[in-house]
């Protein structure tokens, strides 16, 4: 393993998609730090807006969402990623969300999360980068190379998130009915609590079509990890995969999920991809020629950072000094007054000076164009010229020719380049040894995990049978719990047979307004469907631990206690004189293929099973005993 490894990481490849996947990662954290936002009161409160036990959280929630803008913008990357992962383990183990409110997806997040840490996620589209080339204004933007990574950060990542996670995902589906019938992706889809607002019943009535896409992930799952870096065999994963979860992110109500395991494909598409995408966009030759004083500390540090956010290459930025002599345009402005400002040539050899400049800059950009033509408004454009005048006739000069040696404090250099940095000859072969042994543990890791839950507990091995195997299977539990929380290798038995066999009814919540007319209570609609936006770690808290296929009287009633405080607040209900009726539907969930099976489940009648009345901070809730025998 240390050869491979040595060998993988002594080869370069483009940044690209490992600063896409850090972008993609801060936006997903921001969305769903906003879904706790706007669920706050229900997922940590005992009685939502009644009994608020954390009146902090939403004040670290708003500190999360900055550290995840951090993220986003590849501003102090070391430490924006450290704290992040911080905050997913402390709200993920202890609030709520750890039993009653698991995103089915968090697992995941921490363990991608823990990659990022040792990745070089500060090369590619990130302030950490601009900062870096800040440190030496007067170092012209065109001599820094593209940046480039090793090959093994794309590969490490892929083979312990997605690798470990399908094939044990797989070692599980092949003890699930429905799954060895084809009909693994065609349940889920079929269950009026899973399926998003997309009715996908002409697609699930194809029973073939169904079968093609149930056997075709098992194979995919099987083979990914030992296949997906096989150049010929990398496009057709990346399609196959992208596939898969884009499918699941439309179709089901857990968008988190699949929006999550989508984002890892940036690191699976071709280098040469990026390369002919990039090719495509940038602008050949540049449309804007931007001149500037090169003796001017302010000035170049002001192009270094116009040029950063220069994402489609549209503008050329050239110093006076060297090249005003080679345009002609500018031969009637004397070398004193170009000294002055910022001037721009476009194509049409029209001359801008000063805030024009900056306008026509925000317009070759493309995407803040907007703001370019605000700049031209009269009123504003008055405002910006007695700005832009009164910084640049202060600005200070320095008496060199074209390049000035000065350069500010260093940045701290990333947690990767500290490890991997092959220019230090007797530390780098040293960490790869120690990266070698990090991965065998992490794949033991996997492999007790895979075998203990995937192979043992499916097969009923009896392992408490013996005080031997009772101890070992003690200390696999304390290493999965271990692996669980700190690096996301956990079991990935979804929605198998054990979840869905006897799951043949839903349970939803009405009201009676002042006229008597039922209401049903924004949550689950009289088709059984969860409505938007109870979806994510609200769907998995009513669908997977509310009702399941045999119901705990004691958890229902907790959460139908929470569902009525909550929905019931934010409906600006009376809960005193509110009466909430309690609705069972009958569902199936067969393993075997029906037609129509979605729509018939959602057109199904509901009775009227029970009750629940509020009065003040206690809740009265009358339902049947034994809700199974319905």
């Amino acid at each position: 393993m240390y050869k491979l490894l040595l060998s993988l990481q002594q080869q370069q490849v483009p940044a690209t998609g490992i600063g896409l996947l850090r972008i993609l990662f801060g936006l997903v954290t921001l969305q769903e730090i906003l879904f706790l936002l706007y669920f706050n009161h229900l997922i940590f409160d005992p009685i939502p807006y009644m009994d608020v036990e954390f009146p902090m959280i939403p004040f670290f929630l708003c500190i999360w969402a900055i550290i995840a803008g951090c993220i986003v913008t590849g501003y102090r990357s070391q430490f924006s990623i450290i704290a992040n992962y911080i905050f997913w383990i402390t709200f993920v183990n202890f609030t709520p969300m750890q039993r009653d409110f698991d995103g089915g997806f968090d697992t995941f997040m921490i363990g991608v999360n823990f990659f990022l840490i040792f990745l070089p996620i500060n090369t590619s589209f990130s302030l950490d980068n601009l900062r870096q080339k800040l440190n030496n204004p007067f170092k012209h933007y065109s001599s820094y190379s593209k940046p480039t990574v090793s090959i093994l950060a794309y590969y490490l990542p892929i083979v312990i998130c997605l690798g470990f996670l399908y094939f044990d995902s797989a070692v599980h589906k092949m003890f699930a009915p429905h799954w060895r019938n084809g009909l693994g992706a065609w349940l889920p889809a079929s269950m009026p609590y899973y399926v998003s607002a997309i009715n996908m019943s002409w697609l699930l009535n194809l029973e073939s079509f169904q079968k093609i896409i149930g056997y075709t992930i098992l194979v995919f799952q099987f083979s990914f990890i030992f296949l997906f870096h096989i150049k010929y065999l990398r496009p057709i994963y990346l399609l196959i995969g992208f596939g898969i979860h884009f499918g699941i992110t439309i179709s089901l109500n857990i968008y988190p999920f699949g929006i999550s395991m989508l984002i890892f494909y940036v690191l699976l598409v071709p280098f040469s991809w990026y390369r002919a995408i990039a090719n495509k966009l940038q602008a050949k030759p540049s449309t804007l020629s931007v001149f500037y004083d090169a003796q001017c500390p302010l000035c170049n540090r002001t192009i270094l950072i116009l040029n950063h956010f220069d994402i489609l290459k549209r503008i050329e930025f050239k110093n006076v000094q060297q090249y005003a002599k080679n345009y002609p345009a500018l031969d009637s402005i004397s070398p004193e007054t170009l000294l002055t400002d910022i001037y721009a040539i476009d194509n049409q050899q029209q001359i801008y000076a000063g805030v024009d400049s900056y306008a026509q800059i925000l317009i070759h950009l493309r995407y803040p164009a907007i703001l370019g033509y605000l700049i031209q408004l009269p009123a504003i454009f008055k405002f910006a010229e007695q700005k832009y005048r009164k910084i640049a006739d202060s600005r200070v000069r320095l008496s060199c020719n074209t390049e000035c040696n000065i350069q500010t404090s260093n940045i701290a250099p990333m947690l990767y380049e500290r490890i991997f940095n092959p220019e230090i000859k007797s530390n780098f072969k040293k960490n790869i040894r120690i990266l070698a042994k990090i991965c065998l543990v992490l794949f033991v890791l996997q492999l007790n995990t895979t075998i203990h839950y995937g192979l043992l507990y499916r097969l009923n091995i009896n392992l408490k049978a013996s005080p031997i195997t009772a101890t070992l299977a003690n200390l696999s539990n304390t290493a999965i719990m271990l692996s669980h929380t700190f690096v996301g290798i956990t079991p990935h038995a979804l929605y198998l047979h054990d979840h869905f066999a006897g799951y043949n009814h839903i349970i939803a919540l009405t009201y009676l307004d002042k006229n008597g007319t039922e209401i049903w209570l924004p949550f689950v609609n009289k088709a059984g469907r969860l409505l938007a936006p109870n979806w994510g770690r609200v769907h998995s808290m009513w669908a997977n631990i509310a009702i399941t296929s045999n119901i705990d009287k004691l958890r229902l009633e907790k959460f139908i206690m929470k569902v009525t405080a909550f929905w019931g607040t934010k409906s600006e209900l009376n809960l005193n004189n509110t009466v909430f009726q309690i609705k069972l539907k009958k569902i199936q969930a067969p393993f075997e293929w029906h037609k129509d099976l979605l729509n018939n489940n959602l057109s199904g009648s509901w009775s009227t099973i029970g009750t629940a009345k509020w009065q003040q901070k206690t809740i009265q809730i009358s339902v049947p005993k034994d809700i199974n025998l319905l």
